[in-house]
């Protein structure tokens, strides 16, 4: 077996448990989606993912959502292409 070594990170018990979930719902562990993003890290020379921070409009439309604000809703897909014209 290939030597390994470990990566020791200090990180509140709320997010890991909250991040943890999600890989957890695709069948890994936390140490195979942790291995997962270092290949990507690797395979793309740089992280797999844009880092942005989201403008005042974005952070705003994103409260709404969280609130249940401005939100739309229809009974069937037929609706949805009715309103938007599709």
């Amino acid at each position: 077996m290939p030597s390994t070594d470990r990566v020791v990170v200090p990180i509140e018990p709320k997010l890991k448990a909250d991040a943890e979930r999600i890989p957890e719902e695709l069948g890994l562990g936390a140490d195979e989606a942790i291995r997962v993003f270092y290949k990507q890290v690797v395979l793309r020379r740089g992280l797999p993912f844009d880092l942005a921070v989201p403008n005042e409009a974005t952070r705003r439309a994103m409260r709404d959502v969280q609130r249940g604000r401005g939100l739309s809703r229809y009974m069937d897909i037929a609706a949805l292409r009715e309103k938007l014209g599709t």
